[in-house]
């Protein structure tokens, strides 16, 4: 599992990135109860993940609308099965509207750029 904290912050809210390798939908579950098992995370507003597997796509959007669709399609983009990214974010009192999608892109990119 690699976690990558303070990736980004934006009018007071913070992101974290996470993701590893996952073969099956209870491996990726699994995945993300490992990453809540850190109290910082568990206390985090949203954790929405998404991974493209064999059987077909899995995402969660965790209340951030069409967040897990947006790791969902660069998963895609870069042709990465088996993978789980996770952008986890703790709200900081200001409603970042559309802004919240550039921002999970950020951290994915962020994420997917120290991987190589």
């Amino acid at each position: 599992m690699k976690v990558i904290e303070n990736v980004l912050s934006d009018r007071g809210s913070k992101y974290a990135v996470a993701g590893g390798s996952v073969g099956a939908p209870d491996e990726a579950k699994a995945f993300v109860k490992t990453l809540l098992r850190r109290k910082k995370f568990a206390k985090a507003t949203h954790n929405t993940w998404a991974v493209l597997l064999p059987d077909g796509p899995l995402k969660n959007n965790d209340g951030e609308s069409g967040a897990g669709m947006v790791i969902l399609r660069m998963l895609e983009r870069e042709g990465l099965e088996g993978h789980i990214i996770v952008v986890t974010r703790w709200f900081g009192g200001v409603k970042l509207g559309g802004d919240i999608f550039r921002r999970v892109q950020d951290a994915v990119r962020i994420y997917l750029d120290q991987m190589g």
